[in-house]
């Protein structure tokens, strides 16, 4: 444990109420709170430990198993984890048993509300997610009904999301305030003893820019540009703060969340263009991230898919710039041209390549490729290969020869005591993906690697020409660039061969991808040079996790010197693609596919012998890791070196935590950042980023107005002011005197369901009762009367759609008089469901209000209630409730539930009523829904109401033109219904 773990663990034990800790991400939450574990005993009662992230809890759990010490007796078993699959008696007999427990606040309150759990048998909760607390939410409600029965309970809640804590106003105080907790602690990374721990014994750092490609720097400056056009429409529409409107901003995702809770209340208001403008934000966004993630084809190929699926909707695909992303990002992998003579057009002057002309005979004639000309269509591979690749194998390389002297030295460690090195690198990327690329690129080599992403690409190709397309009408005059259709903006006097010149091109690409697919069937690769191999006890197990080799030894990679020395001439910053000079690289044409246009396929030939491996070098045993995974691995690994492929902030500080454990472990880190790209830029950002945040917390600290009572209990609403009943608030003295009313305690039946949402929370904050049931028919009874089923509106649109609405309705209506649709909207939304624009005259089947229209005219009884917010609901509950009997839990539950034994005389189940007679009745000509219940109280059956004479029915129906026309149509004849 560091030294700045025990500081603030003393802090919380100092007060025995809790405390909220805010500390910067990557500081090593797990162990803190093992550490908090291991304190605990079970004679103090049960810790409960509430919503914890499954990463979160299985990086405990690992910490526990590590700290424990298995020569000692009596170590405490490991926190159990309760889920709803556990039986009742289980749950109750681990509440008793004084253990730490991990649980939902969605069990762990109905266990509360039905006495399953003691409260005074709890001696604290420690909550995981501080960030995400409001007044409303379910922990608020646990701690409310705990700290009301139990004072000497703790709590003690954790954030490691600073920018999180300062979203919205006073947030801090207001998660203290629900909590009941007076102590704000603040740990961010530049604290006092958090930076002595952190940097007493650094790791040594080594600092790599790799420089972009001209291609990549060409992306990324269209993208940025093409963001800031964008952002700059989005001004214009002043819906949105211009301050919170830069490019910075715009490269984190909780930019989205910005912009959308500033749009949110006023969307339906909003036009096309502005709501398509936050989705293609988040796509550029998207685009800057993967330039420097992924390879070339990868990117290629995300491309092609955004062309294909936002088609004309997008508007940045019609920006200035748009069209250099398109043709930089095919310029990395090929280049399409047509031969005039000896000439390449189309082309790049840089690139100046040798190609060789095969023999016609050897044109192998399989489809007819339409051409506008003559002359052969050259498809040129480039597959340029990511800059990082090359540097990766050079430093993996370096780590294996300083590994190699330092034992062939036999140099004394400098510290005394310090721990041998085992050799072990370890690589972090962003994803898994790009662990199996960078370890396929250091098996295979980075040639083969991009070769078999290209072949991929082809053949996606053939499957996506072999897809049956529709017959689609296409219109006259299409909008804006031909970017959708592969089509880039031309200068005038080459607008004329535009079209022509696209669809050459993805027919050379179809021909080459079926030049792919014929050597695939034959089974016989496509010619490239051999590639460095693995021998034997390479990489074993795991995906981006940590793929383990033999830890006592290196791992055997053959590099050679002749495929790194043309790996640099591709990655030469001063060509804009693979160059190929005397005695460079050489090119093998094939013919793929032609008929009068000879369509030729350039590929990249290395002159590398195999038997040249004995010039090759080791490389160390590599571990890659996926950063997405939020697995801590270097305790378990202990690394000697680390490669940070994507550098992230999160990562960075694990690794400090993991230095300043073992100060005698020699470490040695690499930073690998592309020069003056969005990944520096962003990576400093999430830097001044949460310094912002912790200066915004550390001075609303200084502001905060906290209570100081002994009990902790902080001014807000509370159930002793807001569940007085308003006519004893304004009581008359002609009313008995002006005599204080009994006060009876409301109760509401709630389904078990519904504590996902916060409404039970805010209905126990008015002082009612709430008893969790598990219901059949609706979601809160209100009386023996009134059933209530609640909507939010995204549920309401996915009711309608699944008709699961229309039958929650019909059950309601069947078992109870006063059947409620509530409509919640919620509080930060406008309220109501769509602009007076978009309302139409006539009924539509898309239209929510003739949906909703269409089931109250099929159900005349059902009350629809509009509820602005959660608090607005509560007054409403309050409001029906009044004069009103409580609601019967027994027969609640036993409504719509089918019976075993039998049909039981005055008992609400689904066997008392024949719903398809009742059905069928309503059916009948002359039947209507005022005088179907006549009917069915004077007759016991349809049998009976055949036989009844004109004059009964008339009496039964209420009218004599109703009565006939029912008479007629059971006595008509067979042949008449024909």
């Amino acid at each position: 444990m560091v030294q700045f773990h025990e500081h603030i663990i003393t802090e919380l034990l100092e007060d025995p109420s809790g405390g909220l800790v805010v500390l910067s991400s990557g500081l090593g939450l797990h162990k803190l709170i093992s550490s908090l574990l291991l304190l605990h005993h079970p004679s103090q009662g049960t810790l409960l430990l509430l919503s914890s992230s499954p990463s979160l809890k299985s990086s405990i759990l690992s910490s526990l198993r590590q700290n424990q010490n298995p020569n000692t007796t009596g170590i405490p078993n490991l926190p159990s984890e309760i889920t709803f699959d556990l039986p009742a008696y289980h749950r109750l007999s681990l509440y008793s048993s004084g253990a730490a427990l991990f649980v939902t606040p969605r069990i762990l309150i109905v266990d509360l509300l039905t006495s399953r759990l003691s409260p005074s048998s709890v001696a604290g909760i420690i909550l995981l997610n501080a960030h995400s607390l409001s007044d409303t939410s379910t922990e608020t409600l646990i701690v409310r009904i705990l700290r009301s029965s139990s004072s000497s309970l703790y709590i003690r809640a954790f954030s490691d999301k600073p920018h999180a804590m300062v979203a919205g106003f006073a947030k801090p105080e207001r998660i203290l305030k629900c909590l009941y907790l007076r102590k704000l602690h603040l740990w961010p990374r530049f604290q006092v003893y958090v930076s002595q721990d952190l940097e007493r014994n650094p790791p040594e750092v080594v600092d790599v820019r790799v420089p972009m490609s001209p291609c990549m720097r060409g992306i990324q400056k269209a993208v940025i540009e093409v963001m800031d056009a964008c952002l700059k429409e989005m001004r214009m529409t002043n819906k949105v703060d211009v301050d919170d409107l830069t490019v910075e901003n715009g490269l984190f995702k909780s930019f989205d969340e910005i912009v959308r809770r500033q749009l949110d209340p006023i969307w339906h208001t909003l036009g096309k263009k502005t709501k398509q403008l936050v989705s293609d934000l988040k796509t550029l966004r998207k685009l800057l991230d993967y330039l420097v993630r992924y390879d070339a084809v990868t990117y290629l190929k995300y491309l092609d898919s955004l062309r294909a699926a936002e088609n004309f909707r997008s508007v940045w695909i019609f920006a200035e710039s748009s069209y250099k992303i398109f043709e930089y990002a095919k310029k990395r992998v090929y280049h399409f041209g047509r031969l005039d003579g000896s000439k390449l057009i189309g082309k790049s002057k840089i690139v100046t390549t040798k190609k060789r002309r095969l023999d016609d005979r050897t044109v192998e004639k399989e489809d007819s490729l339409p051409t506008s000309s003559n002359s052969g269509v050259v498809l040129e591979e480039v597959l340029e290969e990511p800059p990082k690749w090359k540097v990766l194998r050079e430093i993996l390389e370096e780590i294996e020869e300083e590994r190699e002297k330092r034992h062939l030295s036999m140099v004394e460690p400098v510290i005394e005591g310090e721990e041998d090195d085992n050799g072990i690198v370890l690589v972090a990327c962003k994803d898994e993906f790009s662990c199996m690329q960078l370890e396929d690129c250091i098996i295979k080599g980075p040639h083969k690697a991009m070769r078999e992403e290209w072949e991929k690409y082809l053949l996606s190709k053939i499957e996506l020409h072999g897809l049956p397309k529709h017959n689609k009408k296409k219109a006259k005059d299409p909008k804006g660039f031909g970017i959708l259709d592969g089509v880039i903006p031309k200068t005038p006097g080459q607008n004329a061969e535009a079209s022509s010149i696209s669809k050459q091109e993805n027919d050379a690409l179809l021909a080459a991808a079926a030049e792919v697919s014929k050597h695939n069937k034959k089974d016989t690769p496509v010619k490239d040079h051999p590639q460095p191999y693995i021998g034997n006890g390479g990489h074993a197990k795991g995906r981006g996790k940590g793929r383990k080799g033999k830890t006592s030894g290196s791992v055997p990679l053959s590099a050679n010197k002749d495929d790194k020395s043309a790996n640099e001439a591709a990655m030469n910053d001063k060509t804009e693609m693979v160059a190929s000079e005397n005695g460079g690289p050489r090119y093998e044409t094939d013919p793929v596919v032609g008929d009068s246009d000879k369509v030729i396929l350039q590929k990249h030939y290395h002159g590398v012998n195999a038997a040249s491996s004995s010039n090759a070098k080791q490389l160390p045993p590599v571990h890659f890791y996926a950063l997405e995974s939020d697995q801590h691995i270097l305790d378990i690994l202990k690394p000697s070196s680390v490669i940070v492929y994507h550098p992230d902030i999160v990562f960075v500080r694990e690794i400090e935590i993991y230095k300043a454990e073992n100060p005698t472990k020699r470490l040695k880190v690499y930073f690998l950042f592309y020069e003056d790209s969005t990944e520096v830029q962003k990576f400093e950002a999430s830097i001044r980023r949460e310094n912002g945040a912790f200066e915004s917390l550390i001075r609303q600290k200084s502001l905060m107005m906290i209570p100081v009572d002994q009990d902790g209990r902080c001014v807000g609403q509370s159930s002793s002011t807001d569940s007085e009943p308003i006519i004893s608030r304004n009581s008359v003295t002609r009313k008995a005197g002006g005599r204080k009313e009994d006060d009876k305690e409301m109760q509401v039946i709630v389904d078990m369901r519904e504590f996902m949402s916060s409404l039970p929370n805010v209905l126990h904050q008015r002082g009612i009762r709430i008893i969790p049931v598990t219901l059949e028919v609706g979601d809160y009874i209100l009386s023996p009367l009134i059933c209530v089923e609640r909507k939010s509106i995204q549920d309401l649109f996915g009711s309608f759609a699944s008709g699961r609405l229309y039958n929650q309705v019909e059950t309601m209506v069947r078992y109870y008089r006063i059947p409620v649709l509530l409509i919640e909207f919620s509080q930060d939304k406008s309220f109501s469901f769509q602009s007076a624009s978009d309302i139409g005259d006539d009924v539509s089947l898309n239209s929510i209000i003739s949906k909703l229209s269409l089931l109250v005219l099929h159900f005349p009884r059902l009350r629809i209630v509009w509820s602005r917010s959660l608090f607005a609901t509560a007054e409403v509950f309050a409001s029906l409730k009044a004069n009103q009997d409580e609601p019967d839990e027994a027969k609640a539950m036993r409504v719509g539930v089918p019976s075993e034994e039998g049909i039981v005389e005055n008992d609400a189940r689904a066997e008392n009523y024949n719903t398809s007679a009742v059905e069928f009745l309503r059916r009948l000509p002359g039947v209507s829904d005022s005088n179907y219940r006549a009917i069915m109280d004077g007759c016991e059956s349809l049998a009976e109401l055949a036989l009844l004479p004109l004059e009964k029915l008339a009496e039964l129906m209420g009218s004599q033109k109703a009565a006939k026309t029912l008479r007629e149509f059971l006595d008509a004849k067979y042949p008449t219904l024909l």
